[in-house]
């Protein structure tokens, strides 16, 4: 096992061992495991202390944030509201200035009471209490010895957390599930009492003692849980359930909420009460000594069992689980299942969970539920990838105006004024949109923001760029507004606008720029110069140009003539420098027009080929930025609708080079707003259409190149060669996200039909077929 140890985070003290219920399904007395009867019933002083010592000791060495340490057993409260003190006490103290300390009791609530609520707020301690639903189901299994309900003293108890002074430290309900309980009865019980959390626990068992089925039924489980999952999406997810989190987290790309789901490493380790220090409890339920460690809080430290083979099995992550779980498609959710209900004798936990088909069905379950819901538009409808791009931007730039906290200045907090201004005109707010969707506005803000993030001053550029957005979308809008912006070697720019040259090198200074509805004027000290709307090319004004592409020869798929697409020539912005070739200088007008027209030649190849694609991308690519070298065709650090484009190549390169940078600048934007795939795991797949270097690559990878290819092989069928196959492999992959088969879905529809077919989404000929190859 290679890498690091995990470090512990958590940690289950032990401060009793017996308890006073009889739990039939309990895995501390009544499974596999029986060391329970050789312990001390109650921890001593000298446990605690060493305790609370190595914990401080292992949150100060990794620099731990905080750390949770989460009182058990047994029955925790059977050990006395003054042991509990003195555990508390002893902890907070070893982790003051340390690490924050999050302390938590896990109980069947039998002995709460003000006595030790009142101790509980003192320390901050939040109580769970174990609940497995209405009276029916939870006297199943949790009764006394004698046969006797626990159920009243149960409720009792959540009554009393309820109250106003003990609700802040209610922690939720667990319930331990059993099918033979009428599920809608279970979930009514457990809403009914308003817990901040629900948790379900499937009961533990192993491939050598399997759960109870009735009915025989491998997906008796997830269909009781989806019965409670429909349930309570009828009531409109009033409390939070824990497993139906975690499942609708993990299918989004999130991460798993629980340890009983998903492949993040286990952080945690319990203390008994005689000091030993073992692996996570349920392991009881395998086999006598599973949880076992070897060592103790006297003589060994948290590093010491971090680095436990038991323990490092279960920080792998995909790599941690069976082959069988490695190649299923919803491992990201399920993780293999708990680690003790992997177990089976003789080869131990190197196997599916033994819920297996019931976390299968579960996730499957959930996700046909809720897909519809989850999906984000952004995947299927361009106008609302355009809409949440804008609404990034603007969360990024409040993200830069918060970060800042005043250090801008009174140029800033000028501009920030006036940007509120604008927005206050209808005009003024449409204006100041246009301005904020132009693609470098995105790169100004990703570098300023990095700037806030690494603690380094922001001043000079990033700070004035705001005021200059302003004003620009003031003059847009027509609006009678004096702007002051910063001007510097005697330039000024206005995005979307252009460059005021206004004095010589090394001036700078302050502008005022007043828009009217026939341009704008620049006030400086040396006097004001005005720049009419629609002006030309001048000794003071350069402005961003525009041009046509695509030509007359433009279809919609009606059959119509299309406007043509018009984009702006932006080799002006000082944030153009965002690719991986440099930005050319301002193009002379004979040199923009050579550089147009090789444009619209290649556009009209994509209108005739693949007209669909086109004219979205004409709605998305609003600015392309001639550079001085490099690929014919770049993406870069900047937002949804620029591409960065080099001199030179014939028609069909280019066109081919505009398709693959708008697929690969449209990915990117969806992955921005949409989770397609999680990210952790370490999986591997081979890429079909490399047959001669079969390397695997990430998912990532894969997805991106398939979506790439799917868009070219519109263009040129080549392209197509090894795309099936790769689509159902992203389709059978354990990455892919709720959104991410929502994107699949897409591909599968571009493709159709196009092979053999002919007109707009391929070549009409098979002499066009070979050109295109």
């Amino acid at each position: 096992m290679t890498g690091p140890a995990v470090p512990f985070r958590e940690i289950v003290l032990k401060v009793h061992s017996r308890c006073d219920l009889a739990c039939d399904h309990c895995y501390v007395y009544e499974h596999a495991d029986q060391s329970w009867r050789t312990r001390p019933k109650a921890i001593s002083d000298h446990v605690v202390s060493r305790t609370a010592q190595r914990l401080a000791e292992h949150a100060r060495t990794h620099a731990l944030p905080s750390v949770s340490v989460i009182l058990h057993g047994g029955e925790p409260l059977l050990a006395g509201p003054a042991r509990l003190r003195r555990v508390c006490e002893e902890f907070t103290s070893a982790l003051a200035g340390i690490a924050e300390l999050d302390l938590r009791i896990h109980t069947n609530g039998l002995q709460l009471s003000p006595r030790y609520l009142d101790l509980f707020d003192e320390f901050d301690v939040k109580v769970g209490i174990s609940l497995d639903g209405d009276r029916a189901a939870n006297d199943r299994h949790r009764r006394y010895a004698d046969g006797r309900s626990s159920y009243p003293l149960v409720l009792k108890a959540v009554e009393l957390l309820r109250q106003d002074r003990y609700r802040h430290l209610d922690l939720g309900l667990l319930c331990t599930i059993d099918i033979a309980n009428d599920p809608v009865a279970v979930l009514d019980a457990l809403t009914g009492l308003e817990p901040p959390l629900i948790d379900f626990l499937l009961p533990h068992a192993t491939w050598d003692d399997p759960p109870p089925r009735p009915d025989g039924s491998p997906t008796a489980y997830a269909e009781w849980l989806l019965t409670i999952f429909d349930r309570w999406q009828e009531q409109g997810r009033p409390v939070p359930v824990r497993l139906f989190s975690s499942v609708l987290s993990t299918l989004s790309g999130g991460p798993s909420l629980t340890e009983s789901l998903g492949l993040a490493p286990t952080d945690l380790v319990v203390v008994e009460t005689d000091g030993q220090l073992e692996q996570v409890d349920s392991l009881k339920s395998a086999y006598e000594g599973a949880a076992a460690t070897g060592f103790d809080v006297f003589t060994h430290s948290f590093d010491e069992v971090a680095a436990h083979p038991g323990v490092r099995a279960r920080q792998l992550g995909l790599a941690g689980v069976s082959e069988t779980c490695r190649s299923c498609p919803v491992v990201r959710s399920c993780g293999g299942g708990l680690y003790t209900h992997r177990y089976r004798s003789p080869d131990g936990f190197d196997n599916p969970s033994v819920y297996c088909a019931d976390l299968a069905a579960l996730i499957r379950g959930i996700e046909d539920r809720t897909a519809a819901a989850t999906e984000s538009p952004a995947v299927r409808d361009p106008d609302e990838l355009l809409a949440e791009q804008q609404d990034l931007t603007r969360t990024l730039l409040a993200a830069f105006h918060d970060g800042l906290d005043g250090s801008g200045g009174e140029a800033w907090e000028t501009a920030w004024a006036l940007a509120a201004e604008v927005e206050s005109d209808p005009a003024g707010q449409a204006a100041l949109d246009v301005v904020l969707a132009h693609p470098y506005t995105r790169t100004w803000l990703l570098d300023a923001l990095e700037a806030v993030r690494a603690g380094r001053p922001v001043e000079g550029p990033p700070v004035e760029r705001l005021a200059a957005s302003v004003a620009a979308a003031a003059v847009h809008a027509g609006l009678d507004l004096a702007v002051p912006v910063a001007h510097r070697d005697g330039r000024l720019f206005l995005p979307t606008l252009g460059e005021v040259r206004s004095g010589g090198a090394g001036e700078a200074g302050t502008a005022l720029v007043r828009a009217d509805g026939e341009g704008f004027t620049v006030h400086t000290g040396g006097g004001a110069l005005r720049i009419a709307r629609g002006a030309g090319e001048g000794p003071h004004w350069s402005p961003v140009r525009r041009f046509a592409a695509g030509g007359p020869g433009a279809v919609r798929e009606t059959g119509g003539p299309d406007p043509v697409p018009t984009f702006v020539l932006d080799d002006l912005d000082p944030y153009r420098t965002c690719f991986g070739a440099p930005a050319a200088q301002r193009l002379s007008p004979s040199a923009a027009d050579a550089w147009s027209a090789s444009l619209a030649a290649a556009w009209g190849l994509l209108v005739e080929a693949v007209p669909e694609q086109a004219a979205e991308a004409a709605t998305v690519l609003t600015t392309l930025t001639p550079l001085a070298g490099g690929e014919a065709v770049q993406t870069g650090r900047h937002g949804y609708g620029a591409l960065g484009i080099a001199a030179g190549g014939d028609a069909h390169t280019l066109a081919t080079a505009l398709l693959r940078g708008f697929r690969r600048t449209k990915l990117r934007a969806l992955a921005e707003v949409a989770d397609l795939y999680a990210s952790d795991g370490s999986w591997d797949h081979r890429v079909p259409w490399q047959e001669e270097q079969e390397v695997p690559v990430p998912f990532s990878r894969l997805l991106s190149e398939t979506y790439e290819r799917v868009g070219l092989g519109l263009f040129a069928p080549r392209f197509l060669a090894g795309v099936p196959q790769a689509l159902d492999m992203i389709e059978e992959a354990s990455e892919t996200t709720v959104d991410g088969k929502q994107l699949l879905a897409v591909m599968r529809k571009e493709i159709n039909g196009t092979h053999g077919t002919s007109g707009r989404n391929g070549c009409k000929t098979d002499a066009e077929r070979a050109a295109m190859r």
